[in-house]
């Protein structure tokens, strides 16, 4: 019998780019949900993928079924952008615990094994150069800097887990990812600045001649992880040969691509200019600065560095980033490039 994957949220980044590496490189099945399905693609003319268009909030009775008669579930679901954290903390609450706290609890009810998204934020304002899935301490902000709900909501979904996995011998995976980059990562023709990622942004910035503001100076600084190595990842975590990856926590992200984010603003910008389409653009692009109180509002906090230990990935896994900083951009861009080339074209021929 096919080993079946249930994958919610299927339709966004994480979830297209696994599900079409599930397709292409695994025999297994794959059921999604998501609201729609136009990351997907051609994916959905597979006879191994089952995709319902749905919201794991209303259409509970088709989660649990397909919890049950699933394998291994993977709940992708989750407002995961800043701006939505300081203007929305209730409704992050809501979708990223609440929601997510019913399927666990599904999981655990039928003894299905959980690949969760748990996420670099989790680590707050830790200290440490280098952040340890067993070690580092979780450090937040005070309460009324909101942007901590996300975070605080993935800590407790974590926590709980953690003690299903202790009670109850419960089989899980919490894996945290660290800032993932690649193709179809975004709509960029409509990024809404601040709930945008910020490769989207920079790029969209980048491609309808906008200035690129940094927030506080962009001195912040992040480990980008190329998305094919991401799903790489998950895809031994998923498959968990002899249970190397049963009840752990694993980063995944590339400490070799730790820059700072004015530093991505420019590499972006230098990339875009070996694209011919791109290059005059790229040329006109001016970087500012902008303060986070004025960008995010005064409920915002950040944090400085994230850079994860990949120690638990390379040795249960056997699992290495491979991708460098600029390759992963010049495909990205690439991508995007490709993608507003067949638009024109598209729109050439209808007129």
């Amino acid at each position: 019998m096919a080993y079946k994957v249930l994958i919610l949220g299927a339709n966004g980044f994480i979830g297209s780019a696994l599900t079409a590496a599930i397709l292409r490189e695994r025999d297994w099945e794959v059921f999604g949900m998501d609201l729609s399905d136009h990351k997907l693609g051609q994916l959905t003319e597979s006879p191994r993928f089952r995709f319902a268009e749905g919201d794991i909030t209303i259409n509970r009775e088709w989660v649990e079924y397909h919890v049950k008669t699933a394998d291994v579930v993977v709940p992708l679901v989750a407002i995961a952008n800043p701006a939505q954290y300081v203007t929305d903390p209730l409704r992050v609450f809501e979708l990223d615990f609440e929601a997510n706290l019913k399927i666990v609890r599904d999981c655990v009810k039928y003894g299905k094994r959980l690949v969760f998204p748990s996420t670099s934020e989790i680590y707050g304002m830790s200290p440490d150069a280098v952040l340890d899935e067993e070690t580092s301490n979780l450090v937040y902000g005070p309460v009324n800097k909101q942007r901590w709900i996300y975070a605080a909501s993935k800590q407790m979904l974590d926590r709980v887990i953690y003690a299903y996995g202790v009670r109850d011998n419960f089989d899980y995976t919490l894996f945290r990812p660290f800032n993932f980059i690649g193709p179809n990562l975004d709509n960029i023709d409509e990024p809404k600045e601040g709930s945008s990622r910020v490769f989207t942004q920079f790029l969209s910035n980048i491609m309808y001649q906008r200035p690129i503001r940094l927030v506080d100076g962009g001195e912040q600084k992040r480990s980008f992880t190329y998305i094919d190595d991401a799903v790489d990842c998950l895809l031994r975590i998923i498959e968990n040969k002899a249970g190397v990856a049963s009840r752990q926590i694993i980063n995944i992200g590339n400490p070799a691509n730790c820059v700072s984010i004015g530093e991505l603003a420019r590499l972006m910008i230098e990339s875009a200019k070996q694209f011919p389409e791109l290059r005059a653009r790229a040329n006109a692009t001016e970087i500012t600065s902008v303060t986070s109180a004025d960008y995010y509002g005064k409920y915002y906090q950040d944090i400085q560095t994230r850079v994860p230990a990949v120690n638990a990935a390379r040795e249960r896994l056997g699992w290495t980033p491979t991708t460098d900083l600029t390759t992963a951009i010049q495909r990205t861009i690439d991508y995007y490039v490709r993608l507003e080339r067949d638009q024109q074209c598209a729109a050439t021929q209808v007129a």
